[in-house]
């Protein structure tokens, strides 16, 4: 598996009055620092592969609003060219972000890192991860066959490895049947 240049930071939700501003609504654990004024995303695709057209956009003003931003970018000057970013992803280089910290780990990292009872027994490989308003959920092809979808949360999932690629979970009785 290719290791992606580019990460997701954000998703534009929709237009905001008439100058030109979007609704944001970011997808990054630092949302203050990746949309400070001056600084460049891309458009992108929800594969954190850059768009076609390499649409890239410097943020002007971002504001708080309903657990989002209002962003105002310099490439879009009105509600009319506001309206054609809806549901677009905002992308920006890896080599821009801070790297994870211990125990971290980028959401794009955990496809195709190995599943692992905490018992020791290997359950399966991370196939893909899903963004839910419930929060991520990981779906794993079973070892023996089959998938199973597994809340990515405190509560099941016990360790998450880099080094190893592995993620090693304790899921309740019977979520596995």
């Amino acid at each position: 598996m290719a290791t992606p240049e580019f990460a997701i930071v954000g998703r534009i939700r929709k237009a905001h009055g008439i100058r030109g501003e979007v609704v944001v609504e970011p997808i990054t654990d630092a949302p203050d620092a990746t949309f400070a004024p001056g600084r460049r995303v891309f458009a992108g695709t929800t594969d954190g592969d850059p768009a076609r057209d390499g649409a890239e956009l410097t943020v002007k003003e971002a504001k708080p609003f309903k657990g989002g931003l209002i962003i105002s970018f310099d490439a879009i000057a009105d509600r009319t060219a506001a309206e054609l970013w809806r549901d677009r992803y905002l992308l920006l280089p890896l080599n821009e972000l801070e790297p994870p910290g211990a125990g971290e780990v980028y959401i794009h990292d955990l496809v195709g890192m190995h599943v692992v009872l905490v018992t020791g027994e290997a359950l399966g490989d991370v196939q893909e991860v899903y963004e839910l308003p419930q929060g991520i959920v990981l779906d794993v092809r079973r070892t023996g066959g089959g998938t199973v979808m597994l809340p990515f949360s405190d509560r099941i999932v016990k360790l998450v490895s880099r080094e190893t690629r592995t993620v090693h979970v304790d899921p309740p009785t019977g979520m596995l049947d």
